[in-house]
């Protein structure tokens, strides 16, 4: 069982530049996102997994309500 976060946009940590002439990184004003829960049976195969808007405790206690 895992959570992961998918996004539309990249966040930028670390990049390389000329001394003196600094990246340009485009913003494009929004921050699309979806989380996903997901579990595998290692028996079975079996997959199951939730998306959601947002991963908190409403949205993993979902979750764990369809594994059940």
């Amino acid at each position: 069982m895992d959570e992961t976060h998918v996004r539309a946009y990249q966040a930028l940590c670390t990049t390389w530049a000329e001394v003196g002439n600094q990246k340009h990184v485009p913003s494009y004003g929004h921050h699309a996102h979806v989380s996903i829960f997901g579990a595998v049976d290692v028996q079975q195969g079996d997959v199951v997994f939730h998306r959601a808007s947002s991963a908190n405790t409403e949205t993993f206690l979902h979750f764990l309500r369809r594994l059940k």
